[in-house]
Parts: C-alpha cells; sequence; structure tokens
C-alpha cells in the first residue's frame, strides 16, 4: 500500500499537554515539521513530547521555545521518527495563544512472513 501524507492542525485551548498525533496501529510516522505559531500579543513558552508506547509510554520532552508576538516557528529540526501508539504532544503555558500544524509521512511497516 502507498505511504500517506497528513498533516494535523492544532489549537492549545489548555494549558495542560494536549495529544496532537497518535501513530496508527502497524504504521512507523516521520513526522516532518512541527510549525507553531503565537496568535497573541505576549510571550508564550511552548514545549514538545513524546511518547513511547512500546517503553511503557515514557515520556520525551524533545523541545521548549519562547515564541514572541505573532510569531512562527518549526520545533522539529530534523525529521522525528515515531513507531506505532506513540504519540506526539504539545504545551503552552497561555491558552489559546498556540495554533500550527504538523506535516507528517506515514509509512505502512511490512508484515512478516
Amino acid at each position: 500500500m502507498a505511504n500517506l501524507y497528513k498533516n494535523a492542525m492544532f489549537d492549545l485551548t489548555t494549558t495542560d499537554k494536549t495529544t496532537v498525533y497518535t501513530v496508527p496501529t502497524e504504521r512507523t510516522a516521520l513526522v516532518k515539521t512541527i510549525q507553531v505559531t503565537n496568535i497573541h500579543t505576549g510571550t508564550n513558552e511552548v514545549e514538545v513530547f513524546t511518547t513511547d508506547a512500546s517503553d511503557s509510554n515514557a515520556e520525551h520532552e524533545i523541545a521548549h521555545v519562547s515564541l514572541g508576538s505573532k510569531t512562527v516557528e518549526n520545533l522539529a529540526k530534523g525529521t522525528i521518527v515515531l513507531e506505532s501508539g506513540d504519540t506526539l504532544k504539545l504545551k503552552a503555558q497561555t491558552a489559546d495563544d498556540i495554533a500550527g500544524i504538523i506535516s507528517i509521512l506515514e509509512l505502512f511497516d511490512e508484515k512478516s512472513t
């Protein structure tokens, strides 16, 4: 089956960690960009976390930035490889100020025979 190019748009409406993408079963995901925009007039901190489904959902912080007013930044400094069941979460210092889009290539896992 063909690989799938996808995007996941998000608005962080809370200051809690928000799951913005979960890798579907039997797929591997290559996260190419995590573009975030501070749509408010003040500075806002944004954090990005991944959880590893194959390691008891161990969580790792992979980015932490302070964004000025009306600033756009790509928080993926390189391709991020996530496996089936892994998640990508974002957290903002202030609710309703951060929006963005994630660009992903999903690869179908090959079945062993």
